[in-house]
């Protein structure tokens, strides 16, 4: 059983980071991604604050009080990596597209003030190495636990960026 379960998360890595790949190489859908970035932000971010205004810090497996173990938060980080991952090679209208549908997928958490930022950010991140990651959250999405923890690759970089994005967004 546990065989089959490893099969199954690994085949859903490869088909996670193949996703990542065609984003990348093909423009994408930007106002779903757009939004599905927005609002995963949304998410980790009023994680972030519960956890800022005296959380549970047992569960708390980094500096920003975001428990990767728990599979919704998992997801949205998937999310946001996938997201970042199309931002590289994206042409300036994909950008702007996506851009206007994060500011909404936030609930204009997300705004003029702050984008560049975040854009720069999620930029960032979609040039790091975070397969490891995004085979994670592939496998919580298809509702398989997964293992992650403060050595997992690409973890060191999601986290900075996710930092500096919440930084941006202040206090609310």
């Amino acid at each position: 059983m546990k065989a089959i379960r490893r099969i199954a998360v690994l085949l859903a890595g490869i088909l996670l980071i193949s996703s990542c790949s065609i984003l990348k190489s093909l423009t994408g859908n930007a106002t779903t991604t757009g939004t599905n970035t927005g609002s995963a932000l949304l998410n980790l971010y009023q994680v972030y604050q519960a956890f800022k205004n005296g959380g549970n810090r047992a569960t708390a497996s980094n500096n920003y009080g975001i428990d990767l173990t728990n599979a919704s938060n998992l997801i949205s980080l998937g999310q946001i990596l996938t997201g970042a991952s199309a931002l590289p090679t994206a042409s300036q209208s994909y950008t702007n597209e996506f851009s206007n549908a994060m500011i909404s997928g936030s609930s204009n958490l997300v705004n003029q003030s702050n984008l560049g930022g975040i854009l720069s950010s999620l930029l960032s991140l979609g040039n790091a190495n975070t397969s490891a990651l995004s085979a994670a959250a592939a496998s919580a999405q298809s509702g398989y636990q997964t293992t992650i923890n403060s050595n997992t690759a690409g973890m060191s970089d999601a986290m900075s960026a996710l930092g500096t994005i919440f930084s941006l967004l202040g206090n609310r």
